[in-house]
C-alpha cells in the first residue's frame, strides 16, 4: 500500500490498537501521526517542516481528542505554516504569556511608606518607587477623585 493509498483513521482503527512492546506509529494524511506508547496512551502528533528542521506538535490524546478534531487541529496548525508561523512556537509563547499572568495573580502586593513620604509599590518582582513629592501628588489625586466617584 502506497502512502497515496492509505485510508484515513476511524476511531474504531484507533480504539483497536494494541500496544507493543516498543512505541509504534498509525498514519493519517497531511503529517497526522498517532503514536501508540507500551503503556497504551495514544497521542495525536503533527510531523511538519519549519526551517529546514523536522519537528512534532502535539495535538491531544486519544479517546479525548477523536480523529475528526485531531484532523482539525493539524488543519489550524498547517494554516499557520503556510502563514510562515511555527505553531509549535506560537503554543510555547502562549504558555509562557498564560504561566505569567497566573504568577502576576497570585503574587503578593505590598506597600511600604517610608519616614520622608516616598512610596513603594511591589507586585511580584516588579517594583515602583514614587518620591516623597510624588507620593503627595498621587494622594491629592486620590482625595480629589474620592469625592468625584459613586460609592457602590
Amino acid at each position: 500500500m502506497t502512502k497515496r493509498d492509505r485510508q484515513p483513521l476511524s476511531d474504531i482503527a484507533v480504539a483497536a490498537a494494541v500496544p507493543r512492546e516498543r512505541l509504534w506509529r498509525m498514519y493519517d494524511s497531511m503529517g497526522l501521526i498517532l503514536e501508540v506508547h507500551p503503556t497504551g496512551a495514544k497521542y495525536w502528533r503533527l510531523k511538519y517542516r519549519f526551517g529546514g528542521k523536522e519537528k512534532r506538535l502535539s495535538l491531544g490524546v486519544f479517546p479525548d481528542v477523536k480523529a475528526e478534531e485531531a484532523r482539525e487541529r493539524r488543519d489550524e496548525a498547517r494554516k499557520l505554516l503556510v502563514a510562515g508561523t511555527d505553531p509549535g512556537e506560537l503554543r510555547k509563547e502562549e504558555r509562557a504569556a498564560q504561566l505569567e499572568q497566573q504568577a502576576r495573580q497570585a503574587a503578593p502586593m505590598s506597600f511600604t511608606l517610608d519616614n520622608d513620604g516616598a512610596l513603594s509599590l511591589r507586585l511580584g518582582t516588579r517594583r515602583l518607587s514614587l518620591t516623597a513629592v510624588e507620593t503627595a501628588e498621587l494622594r491629592t489625586f486620590l482625595d480629589a477623585t474620592r469625592a468625584v466617584t459613586p460609592r457602590v
